[in-house]
């Protein structure tokens, strides 16, 4: 796990909670990250998969939420819902990441921005979703 992909996320949840906040055009929030950050410090076509990934994906990934909620998506704290979606996009559609790394990461995330206990929640919902969309994974 490279500390670069890890700022990557870092980067990704912090525009996605914009996008999910302003309704911000994402190529705009892109061009904002862009211009604030220092480029060499993270990986920036992850960062831009990942910003365009959760929006242009959102029905199937908030669908892949649901069975693993125990409240409708609106209803969860914004950054952990950001959180939330970033790393189903990942399990989803980043294969190559190992699912143990996609739900740490998250938690970590939740831990850096989302509310006291938000985490253990991130945890417990990215696992049972990881259990359907990476059962081959887990099973071993």
């Amino acid at each position: 796990m490279s500390k670069k992909r890890s700022q990557a996320r870092r980067h990704a949840v912090q525009a996605i909670y914009q996008w999910q906040m302003a309704g911000q055009d994402l190529a705009a929030i892109y061009e904002q990250f862009l211009g604030e950050q220092d480029l060499s410090q993270f990986e920036v076509p992850y960062f831009k998969d990942l910003l365009h990934g959760v929006p242009n994906n959102l029905q199937e990934l908030d669908g892949l939420l649901k069975p693993a909620l125990d409240r409708a998506i609106e209803s969860v704290d914004p950054v952990e819902r950001a959180v939330l979606r970033l790393g189903v996009y990942e399990l989803k559609h980043h294969m190559e990441v190992p699912y143990r790394v996609v739900i740490n990461e998250a938690v970590e995330l939740a831990k850096v921005f989302g509310a006291e206990k938000g985490h253990r929640f991130v945890n417990g919902v990215l696992d049972r979703v990881a259990k359907s969309v990476r059962a081959a994974e887990i099973r071993g």
